[in-house]
C-alpha cells in the first residue's frame, strides 16, 4: 500500500485500517462465494449424473444459482475493497 500527499497523518493511518479491513472483508466474502459456487455446480452436476436427461434441467438450475451466488460476492467483495480504499464503487 503507498500512502500519497493526500493521505498523511491521521487520514493515512485510517485509510492503512480501512483498506485493511476491506481487504479482508472482500477476500472472505469471495472465498465463501467460491465454496458456494463451487458446491453448487457439484450438487448440479450430481443431480444431473444421476437422473439423467429427466433432472438435466434441475441440475443446471442449481449449478445457476451456485454460479449466481458466486458472482454476486465477487462483485461485493471488489465494492467492499474499493470503499476501503476510499473509491467509489461505480
Amino acid at each position: 500500500m503507498v500512502l500519497d500527499s493526500k493521505h498523511t497523518g491521521a487520514a493515512g493511518g485510517v485509510t492503512a485500517v480501512t483498506s485493511t479491513v476491506g481487504n479482508g472483508v472482500g477476500g472472505l466474502a469471495r472465498t465463501v462465494g467460491g465454496i458456494v459456487g463451487a458446491a453448487g455446480r457439484g450438487i448440479g452436476d450430481t443431480v444431473t449424473g444421476v437422473t439423467g436427461e429427466y433432472g438435466k434441467p434441475v441440475g443446471n438450475a442449481i449449478s445457476s444459482v451456485g454460479n449466481g451466488v458466486e458472482d454476486g460476492t465477487a462483485r461485493v467483495a471488489k465494492g467492499v475493497e474499493r470503499a476501503g480504499e476510499g473509491k467509489k464503487s461505480w
